[in-house]
């Protein structure tokens, strides 16, 4: 267990005990109103338990975490304003109707449970966006990578400002693939070693061919991501 959840149920725990304190030492009449206000806050604090395994899992990443946030400030939203209500009613409990303060403190429950699971789903759903944009740059981003690796490599100057030009393509092109760009791409991979190989044997006389078809293919790359936008 963390040390944040440590303090974070500690901070419950005296809460919890504050609150105790004062509905009981306050001499708020003990009517039905009463233990209904008392029952909902307890069970709002107790509430927070499950907001902070749901929010901050041990087992998720950095990021996971950051986008926990706002199932927690969905929580603590919830518990503010339960307490609040709770002790609302225990003030005027005397002459609060009970029907009444069974709705206003149904109401607040209602709002955290949806709004726990509405703020969880759209979490998975900006975490599954991540990933998937994760996956869908990291072909060009090798083969920029690749790129400009390559042109450090060359120890001919006409070759290394052909192969500097490829890289600078690379470097401003769109990273995002699709399926329409699958294929190109493979094509570039495949382009990119024959200019490998070509610097590794020294066949500089060619690399001004190699660099053009690599522009080729990355210009009509270039042409179906703007399509697609």
């Amino acid at each position: 267990m963390s040390k944040n959840k440590i303090r974070g149920y500690i901070t419950l725990a005296v809460l919890l005990a504050v609150f105790s304190v004062v509905a009981f030492a306050v001499p708020f009449s003990k009517t039905m109103v009463f233990w209904l206000a008392y029952i909902f806050a307890v069970a709002a604090i107790a509430y927070q338990i499950y907001v902070f395994q749901v929010s901050f899992s041990d087992t998720g990443d950095v990021r996971s975490k950051f986008y926990g946030f706002p199932i927690a400030r969905v929580g603590v939203l919830y518990l503010l304003v339960q307490l609040v209500l709770s002790l609302m009613q225990m003030a005027f409990a005397a002459v609060f109707p009970t029907w009444l303060a069974v709705i206003i403190n149904v109401l607040p429950v209602a709002f955290a449970v949806v709004g726990c699971i509405a703020a969880d789903v759209m979490r998975d759903e900006i975490a599954r966006q991540d990933t998937r944009l994760k996956t869908d740059v990291a072909a060009m981003r090798a083969l920029q990578s690749m790129s400009a690796a390559l042109a450090g490599q060359c120890s001919d100057d006409d070759a290394k400002k052909a192969v500097q030009k490829v890289a600078d393509a690379f470097r401003f092109s769109d990273p995002v693939s699709s399926e329409q760009t699958k294929d190109l791409e493979k094509e570039l991979q495949n382009q990119m070693d024959e200019i490998q190989n070509a610097i590794v044997d020294g066949d500089f006389t060619s690399m001004n061919i190699l660099c053009g078809r690599i522009l080729g293919s990355l210009a009509e790359r270039n042409r179906i991501c703007a399509l697609n936008k």
